[in-house]
């Protein structure tokens, strides 16, 4: 099996390797790939949950995830409580088990063949995710499904944002949720793009290098995967400038910033 633990635990973060320890027990002989995201960032947890699952990879795979900024109940916890763990049962038969928090569900809301909640302690931990959800993770990985609990409907999960930065790649170059088939501009159109207090002018492009070096380009980027009900591509447009690093161009934004188009 193939197990790609999304947490933001913080790159390095030994949390990584006591979470991969516990999944260990269960799977031996399972190949873990660990990815941090910044504190907090169910947007960018949410995101990748897609782009991994959604995507092509290996047939056994598993997906757990763990973003809970607690959130949900703005009261005092009572012993460590937090949000729920869910399980997502994806089109391509990829299995999900995570915490339902902010927008960690929303891009595969509508590719989910399943999508219930998962009857395990809310509480009992402050490191939820080493000490409580991962027997829960084994037990639907092995299929063992007595522990799921109700459905979860679509509607009951906010919708993605469309005009957010899902994602800053190590080249700076900026990902954002703006679906590429909502923008409709000629190619080499002369556009304006605010994030924060930065404004800059940049260039639409239907492909990443038909810019030349130092130019700011609004384009079409690597990330997407195929609509649920159509079977469409579905592209996200990126921000990046060639020769350069559009995060830094905009002043290091952080993710879940707006991304604004200025007419």
């Amino acid at each position: 099996m193939f197990i790609c633990v999304i947490a933001d635990y913080g790159t390095g973060d030994p949390a990584f390797a006591e979470v991969s320890q516990r999944l260990l027990i269960a799977f031996p002989q399972a190949q873990i790939h660990l990815l941090s995201v910044p504190p907090f960032s169910t947007l960018a947890t949410g995101f990748w949950i897609a782009q991994l699952g959604l995507n092509p990879g290996p047939s056994d795979r598993l997906i757990y995830h763990n973003c809970a900024p607690r959130q949900d109940d703005p009261e005092a916890r009572w012993d460590n409580e937090g949000e729920g763990l869910t399980y997502a049962l994806l089109s391509n038969g990829v299995k999900v088990v995570g915490v339902n928090a902010g927008y960690t569900l929303s891009f595969i809301k509508h590719h989910s063949q399943v999508l219930r909640t998962v009857n395990v302690s809310r509480g009992g931990s402050q490191f939820r995710s080493r000490d409580v959800f991962p027997p829960a993770a084994a037990a639907i990985a092995s299929e063992d499904f007595s522990i799921l609990g109700d459905s979860l409907l679509p509607e009951q999960i906010p919708d993605v944002p469309s005009d957010r930065i899902a994602w800053i790649d190590g080249y700076g170059n900026i990902k954002t949720t703006i679906a590429a088939h909502t923008v409709n501009l000629e190619p080499e159109s002369k556009i304006v793009i605010r994030i924060g207090d930065v404004v800059s002018d940049a260039v639409y492009s239907d492909g990443s290098f038909k810019v030349p070096s130092g130019t700011l380009a609004f384009a079409p980027g690597s990330s997407g995967w195929r609509l649920a009900k159509s079977g469409e591509p579905l592209r996200w447009m990126e921000l990046f400038l060639r020769g350069g690093n559009a995060w830094e161009r905009f002043g290091k934004p952080r993710l879940n910033q707006q991304v604004t188009r200025i007419v």
